[in-house]
């Protein structure tokens, strides 16, 4: 039952956002590198804080630090969504942000070289998380496989983190689900939505590593984390400047210029991430070398992808 009312509770705070959007002009207007044609309320991603603040207040103010850096990283990524913010300033607050999550981790009780490797890590998933926004239900589709996938093992495997944490987010992201999940999006997650979803990821990821010390679980980014690495390489081939955006992704390009509906490429990015990680719960002794297995595949099928289809894009 309580489930049903944070639920109801989640989608009266979503549609009074649309209201607060609407009323403020906070919205998406399609460019060049735009992957939709049509303007958008942006910021529907919100839902996934306030998830987390419900979160926080109903179960005893857990995980302190981890929250404070998603309510500073939050806020930043709100502000960018309404005006865009100094690049200065946003990576001063995102290395903050992670630095409260690593307390919370208690990660810099490890060798320092763990804190740089981790840095790099979250930095490169929070960025690749962000270009995620634009095809619909691909940000929340993902995720909602990732999530589901961590409360299984939490539940079923090994307890690294609250089970109701998990559940919450489950549900936020059923709800922003409803309204970017279709044809037509209600909204977009914008930059507070797909870098505080991130944040959230990585946390829970660092989690799960840090209980069991296995670095496998890295595995449930495995398709879009491979899509996003190769793009980088590709684009420094082109001598492009990474930092800008752009539409080289290969689910940009299957919605592009091949014209494949948001919702089936968002469906395909989530139902191949969801076999991988049923591989991993099948190949659990051998993990480390399904991982490399996978990642070499994954590997291949981008470089085969794009020698085919890449050249429509620069048409």
């Amino acid at each position: 039952m309580i489930y049903i009312v944070l639920l109801i509770l989640l989608f009266a705070a979503e549609l009074a956002y649309f209201r607060i959007a609407d009323h403020f002009n906070i919205i998406d207007k399609p460019n060049e590198r735009s992957s939709h044609s049509k303007i958008t309320l942006r910021g529907g991603g919100v839902i996934f804080y306030i998830g987390i603040l419900i979160y926080f207040a109903l179960e005893g103010f857990q995980y302190p630090w981890f929250f404070s850096g998603l309510t500073l990283i939050s806020m930043i990524s709100f502000a960018d969504d309404i005006q865009p913010q100094s690049n200065k300033l946003r990576l001063v607050i995102h290395f903050i942000s992670m630095a409260l999550m690593f307390y919370e981790w208690n990660l810099f009780s490890l060798p320092w070289y763990y804190t740089l490797i981790s840095l790099i890590i979250c930095t490169g998933i929070l960025n690749a998380y962000n270009f995620m926004d634009g095809i619909n239900g691909i940000t929340g589709g993902y995720s909602l496989v990732i999530a589901g996938a961590l409360w299984y093992i939490n539940s079923y495997q090994i307890q690294f983190i609250d089970n109701q944490l998990l559940i919450i987010l489950i549900l936020s992201l059923l709800v922003f689900n409803f309204f970017n999940f279709r044809k037509k999006a209600k909204c977009f997650a914008g930059d507070v939505g797909s870098i505080s979803l991130a944040f959230i990821v990585v946390f829970l990821l660092g989690k799960l590593i840090i209980k069991t010390g296995d670095i496998s679980y890295i595995i449930l980014l495995a398709v879009y984390g491979v899509d996003t690495v190769l793009t980088i390489i590709h684009r420094l081939i082109l001598k492009e400047n990474i930092f800008k955006p752009h539409r080289k992704h290969v689910f940009q390009i299957m919605a592009n210029e091949l014209k494949i509906p948001h919702t089936l490429v968002s469906l395909l990015y989530a139902f191949l991430q969801g076999l991988i990680i049923l591989g991993l719960f099948l190949f659990k002794t051998n993990s480390i070398i399904y991982m490399i297995a996978v990642i070499i595949l994954l590997s291949i099928s981008y470089i085969i992808f794009n020698k085919k289809y890449f050249k429509l894009h620069t048409l």
